[in-house]
């Protein structure tokens, strides 16, 4: 049976996740940030912001998403699940390349995407994090070239442009 509300969703993440942390924080912190920032593109935004680290971070798995929130939502996790690799390095080159080659309806994973980066810029400039900053800063150009799509989502790009841009932390 597919379910598919962001509640049943953030309940199921919150299942997922379990002990992890976010920083200090519970990681539904950082999945209720993430889920407030895709609000305004939809339910389904909602849905897929709360499983987006779930497949990744958790011993959830792909069957379990599509199984109990549909192919749709299951597939954006998948685009949203971080590929395997040596380093983060490695695990980001391959899923920016991914990234880079969805059109259609899988384009729900980028407004996700940048909603979920959005978020991570947002709690390393409220936490003082430089460290994560220049990592952002670093990949914030291949990060921008596979994800961004024109007219998709562009006051999340314009607000983690200008962070990213900014020395005024």
């Amino acid at each position: 049976m597919t379910i598919s509300t962001p509640h049943q969703a953030r309940a199921f993440a919150v299942a997922a996740h379990g002990e992890q942390t976010y920083g200090v924080h519970p990681y539904v912190h950082h999945l209720d940030a993430v889920a407030a920032i895709a609000a305004p593109f939809g339910e389904a935004a909602v849905v897929t912001a709360y499983l987006h680290d779930t497949v990744e971070d958790t011993p959830a798995t792909l069957a379990e998403i599509t199984d109990l929130f549909g192919p749709e939502i299951a597939a954006c996790v998948a685009l949203l699940t971080d590929e395997p690799g040596a380093n983060r390095k490695e695990r980001k080159a391959k899923t920016y390349a991914k990234l880079a080659l969805v059109t259609g309806p899988q384009e729900l994973a980028l407004i996700v995407k940048a909603a979920d980066r959005l978020a991570n810029v947002r709690a390393s400039v409220a936490d003082r994090n430089e460290r994560m900053l220049d990592v952002y800063r670093g990949e914030h150009p291949t990060f921008r070239a596979a994800a961004y799509r024109p007219g998709l989502c562009d006051p999340l790009w314009t607000e983690l442009d200008a962070l990213l841009e900014s020395d005024a932390r």
